[in-house]
């Protein structure tokens, strides 16, 4: 009893320190005070970082009844090396993932990563329920969920982060009848 009781404090402990953090993010966002600091990485790294992160909180949340038939897929190819925040392009990928386990009950989540000439792409496509149309439009916005775990700040703080690197985002329903979504990120390649 004493065992799990411990776990149970230290889950909503991390919930709560999770939670202040986006608070505190969404107060630096409207100061125009969120500060980055620029290194060089290997993207790749950042990604498979992401995807234990986002398995351990699975894992922490109890979630794994429900989820653990989701695959989440990542092809790392020749190493990415990008100029960014690398803790603030963690929480992004992070908070993609987050979102698609949440709506991908199941199914697989493919992480695929575009390197063009002048910037690079991610996208994380699922096989879930989708964007519900009364969503799509403001998804990216404050307080906006369509779930009821968290309170809808991770894409909103996301396209924050992306845009102020000069970079964008999107997200859509996959086409051609295919069930799910794709979110995307690009990043400018700075030389």
């Amino acid at each position: 009893v004493d065992k799990r009781y411990n776990e149970t404090i230290i889950r909503n402990a991390r919930r709560l320190e999770r939670l202040a953090e986006n608070i505190l993010d969404v107060s630096r966002i409207k100061e125009n005070k969120l500060k980055l600091y620029i290194e060089e990485f290997v993207l790749n790294d950042i990604i498979i970082n992401a995807i234990d992160d986002v398995l351990i909180s699975i894992a922490d949340n109890k979630r794994t009844t429900i989820y653990n038939k989701t695959k989440i897929l990542y092809n790392s190819r020749e190493p990415i090396y990008i100029k960014a925040d690398k803790d603030r392009i963690s929480q992004v990928i992070y908070n993609i993932l987050n979102n698609a386990i949440k709506f991908t009950e199941g199914g697989t989540i493919l992480i695929d990563v575009q390197n063009n000439e002048d910037s690079v792409v991610v996208l994380v496509k699922d096989t879930g329920i989708g964007i519900a149309p009364e969503i799509q439009p403001k998804l990216y916005s404050k307080f906006v969920t369509d779930s009821c775990h968290g309170m809808g700040l991770g894409l909103y703080i996301s396209k924050n982060i992306i845009e102020k690197h000069g970079g964008r985002v999107w997200a859509e329903n996959n086409a051609n009848g295919e069930k799910g979504a794709t979110f995307g990120f690009s990043l400018p390649l700075t030389n």
